[in-house]
């Protein structure tokens, strides 16, 4: 079977592990990956989807994974594009990726299918935007569009409030679009994820993500500094509420509305004392939760997305380890306003009992691995109670090193 990843990050980089280490054999391909996926997988050249899906039709590719969210809207979306060409994808077309490109779009489906989730405004200028927030603070601001997960700030003061005002509204950051000033909810949040299939799902293991760049989820937001997954995170009936409530109106939104969907489908919620309650969808895995995820998945998974992606959902062929999965994020220096390359790493190979996987990396003339992006890489460590997953994972992490580096202490410990 033959395989084409598109991503090139830490996720993409977990994926397509996952990939080479099932039973069913695979020979893969990445666009645009790194230096370090294509240690696994071969490169492809491509300027858009449209090039991409030629590439896909004259190297008989069998099927397209997802991986990365842009694509998925870009120019007639990823999986549009593939299906016209005959070619299964595991992603959504690009109707059914609003749920992630647009905040506003997915607000209004869940108010539409009662769909559990905070009180919301749209707004175009800061001064719109101040009458919505009318003093309560906290409150939600969150960039309409795709922003790479940092387009979203929980501001706690006025003065707060009007510095990413002024970042999305005046200095346009992320672009054209407009803002959501959004009720701000309180609990703790749980990563859910679900491989839909058309009318049927299979809700994976849950996990939990942390934002901030600093411990005790202080500074400014981030991509995701680490995130721990286990199924005994579903406590008592959890799992039962999160899927009556949210899950299957969620699917069945997706068919009544017309919304094509085979793929991963990510729901960050906020376990308020209300209940659970939507925070936001994401149409793919997320990053850093796949690098927790994935490695808790046993069994065939190359089979059961190429499956999913046919269109049958294939439940009996992965399945899930008990214990704790932790990934820890080491971030490039000035991360997130900006970030250095260039920083050489060391102790990567030292590493053992755990994964590595390169979120922001690339070779030097010399053959080392050297710092290319905000997140640079990612250890991941599994252990049957989470405090033997932190302590090993910690103890890993510790071999890692490079000029600049930022490491949370607090990963698996905070919020439990």
């Amino acid at each position: 079977m033959k395989v084409l990843v598109v991503g090139k990050g830490g996720r993409e980089h977990a994926i397509i592990t996952a990939l080479k280490e099932s039973p069913t054999e695979a020979e893969i391909y990445s666009f645009p990956g790194s230096d370090a996926i294509f240690e696994l997988a071969k490169p492809v050249e491509a300027d858009g989807v449209a090039s991409l899906v030629s590439f896909m039709t004259e190297n008989e590719i069998d099927l397209c994974v997802a991986g990365e969210e842009s694509y998925l809207v870009k120019d007639e979306g990823l999986a549009n594009a593939c299906e016209a060409a005959g070619i299964p994808c595991w992603g959504p077309h690009k109707e059914a990726a609003q749920l992630e490109a647009s905040k506003e779009f997915a607000k209004e489906f869940m108010v539409r299918h009662a769909i559990p989730t905070g009180g919301y405004t749209p707004v175009e200028t800061i001064e719109e935007a101040r009458v919505a927030i009318a003093g309560q603070y906290p409150t939600v601001l969150k960039f309409d569009g795709l922003a790479a997960g940092k387009g979203v700030a929980v501001c706690l003061d006025e003065k707060m409030a009007e510095e990413f005002l002024d970042e999305v509204l005046v200095q346009r950051k992320f672009g054209a679009g407009r803002l959501l000033v959004e009720e701000f909810l309180e609990g703790p949040e749980i990563s859910i994820f679900a491989s839909v299939v058309d009318e049927e799902y299979q809700i994976l293991a849950p996990a939990r993500d942390y934002k901030r760049i600093y411990d005790a989820d202080e500074g400014p937001n981030t991509g995701g500094m680490g995130a721990v997954s286990s199924l005994e995170m579903f406590e008592g009936d959890l799992r039962e509420v999160i899927d009556a409530t949210i899950v299957k109106p969620t699917v069945e939104g997706l068919k009544k509305d017309g919304l094509p969907y085979r793929g991963f489908l990510y729901f960050g919620l906020m376990l308020t004392p209300q209940g659970p309650k939507v925070i936001e969808y994401n149409c793919r895995f997320g990053d850093p939760e796949a690098e927790a995820v994935l490695p808790l998945i046993t069994g065939d998974f190359a089979a059961y997305v190429s499956e999913g992606a046919r269109g049958e959902l294939r439940p009996d062929l992965i399945q899930f380890s008990d214990g704790w999965s932790i990934c820890l994020v080491s971030a490039s220096a000035g991360y997130p306003a900006s970030s250095r390359s260039g920083d050489v790493i060391s102790g990567v190979g030292e590493v053992s009992n755990a994964r590595v996987f390169h979120a922001g990396t690339k070779r030097n003339a010399s053959g080392q691995f050297e710092t290319a992006g905000g997140r640079v890489l990612v250890v991941v460590a599994k252990g049957e109670t989470r405090e033997a997953a932190v302590a090993r994972v910690y103890e890993e992490s510790d071999k890692v090193s490079f000029d600049g580096m930022q490491r949370r202490s607090d990963i698996g410990i905070r919020n439990f």
